[in-house]
């Protein structure tokens, strides 16, 4: 079908208007294709012989343009026209600026020989760190290094690791970075079995230009980047600061911070770590306090072993808090001497969970990088969420004689990591909405979603617009903090640069501790809203095993819990939305018995799918239920 609009070639852009029309409809990828091909065609000033001379303008390839020669060729046959006959050549002179003769064409200058540029390996890349761990041997070695020794040496200077790839689905680690540096002669390589490996001359040169651009040589830039990574380790020939006295002020500003760790200044923004807000240190009120009878005990350093006995097994935990009755108003909340644990008597630590492994065969990487860069976790099987910061007694008897369990108190701090894949699936079955609710409930103030971003195939990218609502909801709606990483060792480094923010944070802080006697499951969240609305500028805290008791999942779990999950097994209807219900019909049987007295017949069949609605229908925001909603509930619950 010829095309109503001017143009020169009016058939062939007919049949292009089709195919864009069609692509359209399918939606289709090629749709962009066919509106470069079509435009370009309706702009073209000139009549083309055959289709196949439109592989000058933009858009016809060689496919298009055979699509339109088999057109050309049903078209003709059908009309009883002469078939074209395919040119020579395809190219028509004087179109996108061809001369109209051969005879002028003037013979296109050489191109200049492209000068070859030095090599350079990109900061803190495989190759990077290879180079410098060799220069550690020296110019004159006699004899190279072997593999295992050259990665120790240069495991200080990569992001990625050496041993263990940063995709478990892949092979690729920074030691194939060694091919490009044999390639280029920059490394040789020599013995058999045992090889070892020397810069070239030319290898020398590139480590230079690295020493040159750092300002130093590589030995001291090696010194220099250990201490980056371990920021708590003064360098050496530097006095240490003095210990840091209870009553002695934090240093508030970036600049005291880095000058303290012996670390560059940096901008808190590019760290991508949310805004830490603590409260001053409270006013003195009669408490509990750790009484000093001799020097305060010296800062542990990183990579110090961490002595404990061990968490409590899991069974240990239900008990240590009860569950009690429910509280109507401020009035029925206990009252208590809070116990205060003052600055120098505790340290932070990172405790994460024992099932954070990055494949079944390496189970013990996280930890073991995590050492690396000066954090120490402490492992074990945790009740809620992927990783959180404890403040642990320097005396591990304190908490027992004050009225608390254990020798740990749970920070404000709390991770979930989730693997896109993970995050996926997590979201078709329910897990992440129901995991969300829990955190809530928990108490904590501040959750962190990490998000660990992967390559996925194919069937995974049908879920991406699904993955992006999920974490603008959590962003939104939840008010949780949302880091993306690449890989696994990006989360390794947020996890270690926030342990240390949280150190220097709460360290210089007294910390106040519910007794775990007034508390119960009934009562914690209630108490923990009012003590911050009253006291807005002080934080109050539990210990861990009474965390963990109410963190539980099964053991905890009230009629209430299991009606609200019940609640939620039903599609669209969200945490808040189940609430709500719960305030209305208080348990399953009441609301069962609420559908029973609508009746039967098709009234009472009307009643029944419109009687959440009726009640729910009227809320705002995200307590509203819908009218299709409430019918979907009376089929579940009603029979309908």
């Amino acid at each position: 079908m010829a095309s109503e609009e001017p143009c020169a070639n009016p058939l062939l852009l007919g049949w292009v208007k089709e195919w864009v029309d069609l692509a359209r409809e399918r939606n289709s990828k090629g749709i962009t294709t066919y509106k470069h091909a079509y435009n370009a065609l309706k702009a073209c000033p000139i009549t083309f012989n055959h289709p196949s001379q439109l592989q000058q303008l933009k858009g016809f390839g060689p496919k298009l343009c055979d699509r339109l020669t088999e057109k050309l060729e049903k078209h003709c046959q059908e009309n009883g026209l002469p078939v074209p006959k395919r040119p020579r050549q395809w190219r028509i002179p004087g179109l996108n600026g061809d001369n109209e003769t051969n005879d002028d064409v003037e013979p296109r200058p050489a191109k200049k020989p492209r000068k070859q540029r030095r090599y350079v390996p990109t900061l803190r890349s495989g190759a990077y760190a290879l180079i410098l761990g060799l220069t550690t041997i020296g110019e004159e070695a006699p004899v190279g290094m072997t593999k295992a020794q050259l990665i120790e040496a240069a495991q200080p200077h990569c992001d990625a690791s050496f041993t263990a790839p940063s995709d478990p689905t892949r092979f690729y680690t920074a030691w194939n970075s060694m091919k490009t540096l044999l390639e280029k002669d920059l490394v040789y390589e020599r013995g058999r079995p045992l090889r070892r490996y020397a810069l070239s001359d030319e290898g020398w040169e590139v480590a230079r230009r690295v020493q040159t651009t750092a300002g130093m040589t590589p030995s001291e830039l090696a010194a220099q980047q250990r201490r980056d990574i371990q920021p708590d380790i003064p360098p050496p020939d530097v006095p240490q600061p003095p210990v840091q006295q209870p009553n002695t002020q934090r240093p508030d500003t970036q600049q005291d911070f880095a000058q303290k760790y012996n670390a560059p200044q940096m901008n808190m923004r590019q760290l991508d770590i949310p805004r830490i807000s603590l409260p001053p240190p409270p006013a003195r009120s009669p408490s509990v306090e750790i009484q000093e009878t001799g020097p305060p005990p010296p800062a542990r350093s990183p990579s110090v072993e961490i002595q404990e006995t061990g968490p409590l097994p899991q069974s240990s935990y239900v008990d240590v808090v009860a569950n009690g009755d429910s509280t109507s108003d401020d009035s029925t909340l206990p009252t208590f001497r809070p116990i205060r644990l003052a600055p120098g008597t505790f340290t932070v630590h990172l405790v994460l969970d024992v099932r954070e492994i990055r494949a079944r065969t390496d189970r013990d990487y996280m930890q073991e990088e995590l050492t690396k860069k000066g954090v120490k976790p402490i492992m074990r099987s945790l009740e809620l969420g992927d990783a959180l910061w404890v403040a642990k007694c320097h005396d591990p008897n304190f908490l027992s004689r004050t009225g608390c369990e254990g020798d740990e108190v749970v920070l404000d701090w709390i991770v979930e990591r989730k693997r896109l894949d993970d995050l996926i699936y997590s979201i078709k079955d329910g897990r992440f909405h129901e995991q969300k609710f829990r955190l809530k409930r928990s108490g904590v103030k501040n959750v962190v979603y990490i998000v660990e971003e992967m390559a996925m195939d194919s069937v995974f990218q049908k879920y991406e617009e699904a993955v992006q609502s999920a974490i603008a909801s959590t962003q939104v709606v939840n008010g949780y903090f949302v880091k993306k990483t690449q890989k696994m060792d990006d989360t390794i480094r947020y996890l270690t640069r926030m342990t240390m923010l949280l150190k220097e944070q709460y360290e210089s802080k007294s910390l106040l501790v519910i007794p775990t006697e007034v508390l119960t499951a009934r009562n914690f969240l209630p108490l923990l809203q009012h003590l911050r609305e009253k006291e807005p500028s002080m934080g109050h805290y539990i210990s861990y095993p009474a965390f963990a008791s109410m963190a539980s999942k099964s053991d905890m779990m009230t009629l209430r819990d299991v009606y609200l999950k019940m609640l939620m097994c039903t599609k669209q209807v969200t945490g808040e939305k189940a609430l709500e219900i719960q305030k209305t019909w208080k348990t399953p049987y009441e609301f069962a018995k609420a559908f029973e007295k609508c009746g039967t017949g098709e009234e009472g069949k009307k009643r029944k799918q419109d009687m959440v609605f009726g009640q729910m229908g009227q809320l705002v925001g995200r307590k509203k239920v819908a009218r299709t909603l409430s019918h979907k509930i009376a089929e579940i619950w009603g029979g309908v």
